[in-house]
């Protein structure tokens, strides 16, 4: 492997949040949803699997040293769940770098449809909009362990729409869904 910092074009003394600025724009620029129907597409996959790994290199390098570190995508989908598995932080880091297509990759080569399998293809289904089979594998998660928060979360978020309890706004009301009626009745009218 090329060394790390140049890979993604910082010094070797830069911050932690310098490392994470950097990533974040390759991860942009170099992200293989980009390239859907491109003949770029596994050049732009290969550099995204190297801006990845040069990315853990440093990130866990400056865990042990000096610096402090979260890692860029700790936030949503590693809170609460305490993975020690591999594959499954692998998978973790894809989704959170919005590498969808290299997460659900690795989530095909898996034996094992454990819980944790099972939230990752659910995060998966709900990035690319399928949101029944979203539903469907968070469903299974919370079933196999009901006492992970993480789980019982995004099972939350399915139900009331990111609208419930704890979900940062109210419920809707039946009077909310007649007045979007009555108001969508009037559009068509003016149409």
């Amino acid at each position: 492997m090329r060394d790390p910092y140049e890979v993604l074009g910082v010094s070797k003394n830069a911050s932690t949040a310098e490392v994470k600025k950097a990533y974040r724009e390759l991860a942009k620029k170099y992200h293989p949803d980009n390239y859907i129907n491109n003949p770029l597409a596994d050049l732009a996959e290969e550099k995204m699997k190297e801006i990845n790994e040069a990315y853990d290199a440093i990130i866990k390098g400056n865990a042990s040293g000096t610096q402090t570190s979260g890692g860029y995508g700790s936030g949503s989908y590693h809170s609460g769940s305490g993975s020690k598995n591999p594959k499954h932080m692998e998978i973790r880091r894809a989704i959170s770098s919005g590498n969808i297509i290299f997460a659900e990759q690795l989530l095909s080569e898996c034996k094992e449809h454990d819980a944790e399998w099972n939230f990752l293809m659910g995060c998966v289904m709900l990035r690319k909009g399928w949101y029944d089979s979203a539903r469907s594998h968070f469903s299974t998660a919370y079933s196999m362990e009901p006492n992970n928060r993480e789980y019982a979360e995004a099972m939350g978020r399915m139900q009331y729409g990111n609208r419930g309890p704890g979900m940062g706004g109210a419920m809707l009301t039946p009077c909310d869904c007649c007045a979007g009626l009555m108001c969508a009745d009037c559009l068509c009218d003016c149409i």
